[in-house]
């Protein structure tokens, strides 16, 4: 695997934290991959100020303040990715790490072989879902969002609203900071208040786009022309 893998272990237990960091460590040494490792006492230091930049998390599902399981639906609610591999005494309660979409779990005392199985499977999944995605500021921390998941953009006084598949995200911010960022990746601005996804325009109609989900957006008469251009560019031939 190319580059650094980003890997938290959040755990109350230190000799617990130890343990994995030291297979972390072997598995390096072993597959000449590069990691790097962050720890966590529990939940709640996790998820202070969440910034979602991790690959990969091995989390303890027993935690006296904050456990495994409000630390991951706290973690989904910012990061739809980072693969999640619970930690647990007690196997069947690794069951509710579905709810969660967590890749698997395992059972302490974790010895290395389990483990270097689990991790094996956390590094393909990794590889398989990495694509452009944009880190945006929200409330509580950092959310991570895949480019190709954002439908639209919309811009209301002085707050930014991300609309992608199946949640919003909003923030303060401006338009052009964003357009900027998205620069490139199949966007366009339709007016002042909207940038949409080229992908996901269903259809064009006399100054509307229908996006995915349903919402027409406003086309301003000065960018039409602009946009349908574009939209004939990304879908490779004219559009009428």
């Amino acid at each position: 695997m190319d580059g650094v893998t980003y890997i938290g272990v959040v755990d109350d237990d230190p000799h617990s934290r130890a343990t994995v960091v030291a297979h972390l460590q072997r598995y390096e040494e072993e597959h000449g991959v590069e990691f790097s490792v962050r720890t966590f006492s529990d939940g709640a230091q996790l998820t202070r100020g969440y910034r979602a930049d991790f690959d990969v998390l091995f989390l303890d599902v027993e935690m006296a303040r904050m456990d495994g399981f409000e630390t991951a639906h706290a973690v989904r609610a910012l990061d739809d990715r980072v693969v999640i591999v619970f930690i647990t005494r007690m196997a069947q309660m690794a069951i509710k790490g579905y709810e969660v979409d967590a890749l698997s779990y395992l059972v302490k005392p974790v010895p290395y072989f389990a483990f270097s199985q689990e991790l094996a499977r956390s590094l393909q999944r990794v590889r398989r879902t990495q694509s452009e995605g944009v880190m945006l500021p929200v409330a509580g921390g950092t959310a991570r969002v895949d480019v190709a998941d954002i439908v639209y953009v919309e811009s209301i006084k002085h707050r930014i609203v991300v609309h992608a598949i199946g949640r919003k995200y909003a923030f303060t911010g401006t338009l052009k900071a964003i357009e900027e960022q998205l620069a490139g990746q199949g966007f366009f601005r339709s007016n002042n208040c909207y940038l949409v996804n080229l992908r996901h325009v269903h259809a064009v109609r006399q100054s509307t786009s229908v996006m995915l989900g349903g919402d027409e957006l406003q086309i301003s008469r000065a960018r039409k022309r602009a946009f349908l251009d574009a939209m004939a560019d990304h879908l490779g031939g004219r559009v009428p």
